[in-house]
């Protein structure tokens, strides 16, 4: 079974299924911290009033036939629970049956979640986990060896990851193509880290140093990895250099470590072995594997078939002019085609929350609700929470572009806050009441600015910001209710 089984890929395979149960750890954590209050019964996009108007067959889900916030936690933490057996490399050790069973849970549960998350898990790595997780499922156990074609499956997913992001990029926005994207990205990404404020005040020649950069890693060192060996694996580590320069400027949830997981697929052992011998790890490869079973060898032929015939649309779409980004072509979210920042923001504007308990919204004094990773505070530093995601302070990114789409959810989460709702007072930072109910909301525009180092050493603040007027003028629960 040479030909099937790719012997010199048992650490690609212990990386790619661990660093996927990984991210799926954090996505469950992320399901029970956030899926309520956004999403639950009584959440700002309620479950039960989307299944009612959506069909199971556009968006399968295991809450299509019923949601219920219990159903809900147990979902998250069976899938906590798998995914963190999984990390440990327990069904690994058992027949090939038994991985690929824990990752068929894992994904028939983050797809329930996903399918009925709206706008709040409409973001391109919820479909990238899906399908890395269903391709790794087949990369089977340590019983045998991973599977060839898997393997090149796992592969034709980062080079569509890596290429379509470069060519929406440069299909896209001509920032990107006068290698000026950089004089703005740091400063307008959706939620800056802590160094984003340092790497925009790099020299500007830098900046096109590294858009330049950053176009050969994503639209010419991806064909490396069509040459499986040590040139798909030096593109790989070029990939992962790069991902890594993105973790540091800043916070995209677990694309960047998705992306890192799933290019270190293409390394394999040898390489494995002269790296980690570099740092005193000695690799040892087990007994060679054993023939797989006949079920096992159909059931993988089959599913490469499968996406065979998936990759049809997302190949075109490569080459298309109108090139999507982050599309599913299916409701399974299987072979996907993605992509980032085909446009960039020349300017932050920021929707900053107020409250007041004041009986008289024009004379009041009013105070400011505090995101956990969005800014607000222009003196604080953004804190580092990738690959952790904050659903609800990336959307706050979304609406304060202009999108009145977004309405829809941040009404709802107006009203949350004038009844003081615990559970959405716990996606905060701060809530100036201390649990206390506020009489008049409203929502505020100001324009964000990363100060300079002069007018930091003066001020202390990181960022300077300037009121741009009103988003939502003072509303009351009363006032809502009666909209309604």
């Amino acid at each position: 079974m040479e030909w099937f089984g790719a012997e010199g890929y048992s650490i690609a395979r212990a990386v790619a299924q661990r660093g996927v149960g990984a991210v799926y750890v954090l996505a469950f954590v992320n399901v029970l911290r956030q899926f309520r209050p956004l999403l639950g019964e009584r959440g700002l996009l309620p479950v039960p009033a989307f299944t009612e108007r959506v069909p199971f067959r556009a968006a399968p889900s295991l809450f299509a036939w019923r949601y219920s916030d219990r159903l809900l936690v147990a979902v998250g933490w069976v899938g906590l629970l798998v995914a963190a057996a999984l990390v440990a490399g327990l069904p690994q050790q058992g027949p090939p049956w038994l991985p690929l069973l824990a990752f068929g849970v894992l994904w028939v549960l983050y797809l329930s979640v996903v399918n009925v998350g709206q706008t709040f898990y409409g973001f391109g790595w919820e479909s990238l986990l899906l399908e890395a997780g269903f391709l790794v499922a087949f990369l089977g156990s340590d019983d045998v060896a991973p599977p060839w074609t898997v393997l090149a499956l796992l592969w034709w997913l980062v080079f569509r990851l890596e290429l379509g992001a470069g060519l929406i990029k440069w299909r896209g926005d001509p920032a990107w193509r006068d290698l000026t994207a950089l004089y703005y990205h740091h400063e307008t990404q959706p939620m800056p880290g802590p160094a984003s404020r340092l790497f925009h005040l790099l020299p500007r020649p830098l900046h096109r140093v590294e858009v330049a950069a950053n176009h050969v890693a994503q639209l010419v060192v991806p064909f490396g990895l069509l040459v499986p060996g040590p040139v798909a694996g030096t593109a790989a580590a070029v990939m992962i250099v790069t991902q890594l320069w993105l973790v540091l400027s800043g916070n995209f949830a677990w694309l960047n470590w998705l992306t890192i997981v799933l290019a270190a697929s293409a390394v394999d052992d040898r390489s494995w072995a002269a790296v980690l011998g570099l740092v005193g790890v000695d690799v040892r490869t087990g007994a060679p594997p054993a023939d797989p079973p006949p079920w096992f060898v159909a059931v993988v032929l089959a599913v490469t078939a499968l996406c065979v015939v998936l990759s049809f649309w997302p190949a075109r779409n490569l080459v298309s002019r109108n090139q999507r980004m982050n599309a599913s072509f299916n409701p399974f979210h299987l072979v996907n085609a993605y992509g980032a920042f085909g446009t960039i923001t020349r300017r932050r504007t920021e929707v900053v929350v107020e409250g007041t308990r004041d009986e008289d919204p024009e004379a009041a004094a009013w105070l400011e609700y505090g995101f956990r990773g969005k800014p607000g505070d222009v003196r604080r530093l953004p804190r580092q929470y990738a690959p952790y995601h904050l659903r609800l302070d990336w959307l706050m990114w979304f609406l304060a572009l202009g999108s009145a789409a977004q309405l829809r959810w941040f009404v709802p989460f107006l009203a949350k806050l004038l009844e003081a709702d615990r559970p959405t007072l716990r996606l905060l930072a701060h809530d100036p009441f201390g649990g206390e109910r506020p009489r008049w909301v409203r929502a505020r525009l100001y324009g964000y600015r990363f100060a300079t180092p002069a007018e930091h050493r003066v001020t202390g603040d990181r960022w300077v910001r300037a009121d741009q007027g009103l988003l939502v003028d003072a509303v009351s629960l009363e006032l809502l209710t009666r909209r309604r």
